[in-house]
């Protein structure tokens, strides 16, 4: 080794020397790229152009102090991602499914139900759509204010200043123009130090009730909770409309409906079947919770907020779309499959579910309809309770599966689940209809209406669209620049 070493000396020296430049070197580049990040780092939250205090719930200004992130919030107001099923843009589902209307006869979902868009244009479609009516006068409005609760950070802006109880109980038109700012950097974000906040009391509340304190979660945590505080399931309790998130005992569609039947809370009665229906808002988070990606420790902003660089500064992308759109930025950061292959598997998960969903869709309209046939032929409340639980909980289940935004994905299985539970008891509905049909001797055949189209859909319920449609115009065309104009002059608006 000794020989070895003298007849090999210098070109060891050299290659220990090069070695140790080689090291030097990559040393020099982690300590550059640390202190860059700490001056910009540094830079962000000691140089700030604005300072932002309280609750400031316009976007524009927090964006002069992190360009970066509001420059990819900017990005959500774009409609240019289409995928095999929706994508976000604007999309009238109720023209594709005409099945739906009759689902919710009764329910102002029976005038209108589009795909979402983007965040920016949250408090525009709340105020467009015909289901918040068109109230020319405080007297007229019939939502209640809870309405706005996740469409602006003007919610917790006024909520701050009026009382959470005085805001839920108000009237929609009420705080027309306040609430004018879309979903925005306040909703999720302390502007002292950037961590994620909870604006909204509903969340803490939920889980003050559970036995569970969400201030001491995790930061991967309330990377899902900052979602949650709109993403959820929630109803209007009481008189005061006073929103709450039904997990007292549980997430799951089952125990939640027990929740629902323990309180006796019913949203609407539909006018055919005369059931005491629920109606799902949106049970993203509580889906998700139960799906493969959430088990494996992931949150929603891994998927729909993906990391982006800027030389040294890691952030995250605010454009908040689907994951399908930056796959290359979502999925495959983690899976070690193809594009195509991906792209197919979420496909395929979303093509059987729909093909389950199709198939309840047509027989709890059918069972509805064989409710209200059998109540023309004079069935009594007392024949008709089975009917109507089972319209109830068939009905809740697919709603549940529905509207939950991604639930083919988030979750596939539990929603497959769901959607099998909820055609059984379309199934069990129809029976029990044929039963009290048996025991009145009517040998009918119960009537099968023409709802091909939403049109005749809406008119078999008994909507008068004209009328809707002309008394919102009016609306958008009077009030609503009337609250723009103030929001403007009290600088609500930029």
């Amino acid at each position: 080794m000794r020989k070895f070493y003298e007849k090999h000396k210098a070109a060891l020296l050299w290659v220990l020397f090069g070695g140790t430049i080689v090291v030097v070197f990559l040393l020099g580049l982690l300590a550059a790229s640390v202190t860059e990040r700490r001056a910009e780092i540094a830079t962000l939250f000691n140089n700030k152009r604005v300072e932002i205090q309280g609750i400031e719930s316009r976007s524009q200004l927090w964006g002069e102090n992190y360009p970066r992130e509001y420059e990819t919030w900017l990005k959500t107001k774009e409609m240019d991602f289409e995928s095999k099923h929706n994508g976000n843009m604007m999309h009238d589902i109720l023209a594709d499914r005409p099945e739906m209307v009759v689902l919710w006869a009764g329910y102002a979902f029976s005038r209108d139900y589009s795909a979402p868009r983007g965040h920016s244009y949250a408090v525009e479609d709340v105020t467009q759509t015909l289901r918040t009516g068109a109230p020319m006068t405080e007297e007229e409005n019939l939502q209640p204010s809870t309405c706005w609760a996740c469409k602006s950070p003007d919610v917790p802006r006024m909520m701050a200043e009026v009382g959470i109880e005085n805001f839920y109980s108000a009237k929609w038109s009420h705080f027309g123009h306040e609430i004018v700012n879309p979903i925005g950097c306040a909703d999720c974000h302390n502007p002292d130090n950037m961590n994620i906040a909870i604006s909204r009391p509903a969340l803490a509340e939920a889980f003050q009730r559970m036995g569970k304190d969400i201030d001491k979660t995790t930061i991967q945590e309330r990377r899902s909770l900052a979602c949650a505080q709109c993403h959820v399931e929630y109803y209007f309790k009481g008189d005061g409309k006073y929103l709450t998130l039904p997990w007292d005992k549980g997430m799951s569609v089952e125990e939640m409906e027990k929740y629902y039947d323990e309180v006796g809370f019913t949203d609407w009665t539909h006018t055919l079947s005369r059931a005491p229906m629920l109606k799902a808002q949106h049970p993203d988070y509580e889906l998700f919770m139960m799906g493969p990606h959430a088990k494996r420790g992931l949150s929603c902003a891994d998927c729909h907020m993906p990391y982006k660089s800027d030389g040294a500064i890691k952030y995250s992308d605010h454009h908040l779309v689907s994951p399908l759109k930056y796959i290359d930025r979502t999925c495959l950061t983690c899976h070690r499959d193809s594009e195509e292959k991906l792209m197919s598997y979420v496909y395929e998960y979303q093509d059987k579910i729909l093909e389950t969903r199709n198939r309840v869709e047509n027989e709890l309209v059918r069972a509805h309809v064989g409710a209200k046939f059998a109540w023309d032929k004079g069935a009594s409340e007392k024949q008709m309770e089975p009917v109507l639980k089972l319209l109830r909980g068939a009905q809740w289940r697919w709603d549940f599966a529905v509207a939950s935004h991604g639930a083919s994905f988030h979750a596939p299985v539990e929603t497959q689940r769901i959607l099998a539970h909820s055609l059984d008891m379309s199934y069990q509905a129809q029976l029990a209809v044929n039963n009290v049909l048996k025991s009145l001797g009517v040998t009918e055949e119960i009537p099968v209406p023409d709802i091909s189209t939403k049109e005749k859909a809406q008119q078999y319920i008994g909507l008068d669209m004209p009328k809707l449609k002309a008394d919102k115009e009016k609306f958008m065309t009077t009030i609503v620049p009337e609250w723009l104009a103030k929001a403007k002059e009290n600088e609500r608006l930029l």
